[in-house]
């Protein structure tokens, strides 16, 4: 088997120390599999003559006797120092963050401690709380049944018993409810475990599966793309599994946040994260702790104002061409209090530099968003280096009104607290300017 792990941006090479050309064809083709995947793959993986080389997607690419592990980089051209293990942990932790895994962070360390992929990461961390969940017992329905007893249950089918067993006047047709443990949501969790027991290369990982799968022994089993998502209903009876069926999606469903399998090629787990994506819903999530208790909504990828309409050479009020969605908004009541929009990229630190490292492009979209949106605080927030200081930098005033835009990074590698404590310093100001009118 053979397994590297890359940062955005890196490679490995092809021959002697790294893949084999068929090794790398089968990679490619896996990326190329995937949802989020372009018709060439290479927004995830770009083959090129001697080397493989992963783009601004994290996770794992797995085909038949090789996978590549992808972890973040926000500093393209520093040097593979970090451990891969940190990097791993704090990947870990937004996601666990961004999509409300609830994960045990103290398991985390152990885990990490045996230097596992981060796929070997979270079906560890599914076992575990699987395990954890069935030992407190497994979530039950009322179900109807139809059975033929020796003494009544429930309430008595009389066209079956005047039919069926008009000759065995010993057994009575009865229908009654019993709790039965076979449910949508345990039918996810028994094929999870399945699934998942075929990809883990932990022997402690296998034998957690395999005590599972003997517990649920009689849930029935049902294919993964039969799996019946839309049936499952989380309520105050199972809320305790919320964050395992979470999980589950995360390591068996086709979502942006979720892995890639085929029934043609189940010899490994395809499983990637745009890392845009995750920081915007990372940030988005620590904003809502952030600001608890000020009244002020936090709403990712909402907004929807489209830029363009037809000419009618009067005033134009709203569009249909064209639409927008701002990453981060915040609301309070009906007025918007300021929009954000998070990149990750590195940002440049050259104090010199009068754009502070900002691209052209990325002004152009928050100028749009200050035309269409009635607020006056816009805000570009990017990752910071680990190390480096973080906060806001010099404001921008948008010619032509009175816009304010400020730039920004938060270093995702600290503790989440700290994260949060940064965050709301940064959005202090924006609890005092929604009483200022825009016009």
């Amino acid at each position: 088997m053979s397994h590297f792990t890359v940062r955005e941006w890196g490679h490995v090479k092809l021959g002697e120390g790294g893949f084999a050309r068929a090794q790398a064809d089968a990679l490619h083709a896996a990326a190329c599999g995937h949802p989020l995947a372009h018709r060439d793959g290479t927004n995830v993986l770009v083959y090129r003559r001697d080397r493989i080389v992963a783009r601004q997607m994290v996770g794992m690419v797995a085909a038949k006797g090789c996978s590549l592990e992808i972890l973040p980089k926000v500093d393209p051209d520093a040097a593979e120092d970090e451990q891969a293990d940190s990097v791993r942990r704090r990947l870990v932790r937004m996601l666990d963050v961004a999509l409300g895994l609830d994960l045990d962070l103290g398991g985390e360390a152990a885990i990490h401690r045996q230097s596992n992929t981060l796929l070997e990461v979270l079906i560890r961390a599914f076992a575990d709380k699987l395990l954890a969940e069935v030992r407190r017992g497994l979530p039950r329905l009322y179900r109807q049944h139809e059975d033929d007893l020796p003494a009544l249950r429930g309430r008595l089918d009389v066209t079956r018993q005047f039919t069926r067993n008009a000759v065995r006047p010993d057994r009575l047709a009865c229908r009654f409810d019993q709790l039965d443990a076979d449910t949508p949501l345990m039918r996810v969790m028994a094929a999870a475990v399945v699934y998942l027991g075929k990809h883990a290369r932990s022997p402690a990982t296998r034998r957690m599966l395999d005590e599972l799968r003997h517990v649920l022994a009689d849930i029935p089993l049902v294919p993964v793309n039969r799996l019946p998502w839309k049936e499952v209903r989380i309520d105050r009876t199972n809320r305790r599994w919320e964050s395992l069926f979470r999980l589950a999606q995360l390591l068996l469903r086709r979502d942006w946040q979720a892995t890639h399998h085929a029934a043609r090629s189940p010899e490994g787990v395809t499983l990637l994260f745009p890392m845009n994506d995750l920081f915007e819903k990372y940030v988005a999530a620590l904003l809502r702790k952030a600001l608890a208790g000020s009244e002020v909504e936090v709403v990712d990828q909402g907004g929807h104002r489209a830029c363009l309409g037809m000419f009618t050479g009067e005033h134009l009020e709203t569009g249909d061409t064209f639409r927008t969605r701002p990453d981060i908004m915040l609301r309070r009541g009906g007025d918007i209090l300021a929009i954000i929009d998070t990149k990750w990229k590195k940002l440049a630190r050259d104090l010199l530099d009068r754009k502070h490292g900002v691209s052209q492009a990325d002004v152009y979209q928050l100028m749009a968003y200050a035309r269409l949106y009635p607020t006056r605080e816009l805000m570009l927030l990017y990752p910071g280096v680990p190390g480096e200081p973080c906060g806001e930098r010099a404001p921008f005033g948008m010619a032509g009104g009175s816009e304010r835009l400020a730039v920004a990074t938060i270093d995702t590698a600290q503790a989440e607290g700290e994260v949060v404590r940064r965050l709301a310093r940064l959005c202090e100001r924006f609890h005092t300017v929604s009483d200022v009118p825009v016009t």
